[in-house]
């Protein structure tokens, strides 16, 4: 399963986010979640990065299914909305195929 945490502050900003694990909906290579999940996060540390010029840290490890995100800082209105959006495809992924695939949570920091 793919245990998706976004961080938030009290306020409710973005602090970052982190994937963790594989979604074993399917044999590697074949996996329709977690090439998803993949997708949505990837896509939006791209546009964060390339796009926006988002100041963030970020760790990845293929073979644990990592991906890790933290923000340097508060984002702004345009990065809030990509962040949203993935928020948005990970929960309609959650819904289409279960929590025994994908959970979501959203942690207090």
């Amino acid at each position: 399963m793919t245990t998706i945490i976004f961080k938030r502050s009290k306020t409710g900003e973005y602090q970052g986010f982190t994937f963790q694990g594989h979604a074993g909906y399917a044999e590697s290579g074949n996996d329709i979640v977690c090439a998803a999940l993949s997708m949505l996060s990837i896509n939006t540390i791209n546009a964060l990065d390339s796009i926006l010029h988002t100041k963030m840290d970020v760790t990845s490890d293929e073979a644990e299914g990592l991906i890790d995100v933290s923000f340097a800082h508060p984002l702004t209105e345009k990065e809030q909305l990509l962040v949203d959006t993935l928020v948005l495809g990970c929960q309609e992924t959650e819904k289409q195929y279960g929590k025994q695939y994908c959970k979501i949570k959203i942690k207090e920091v």
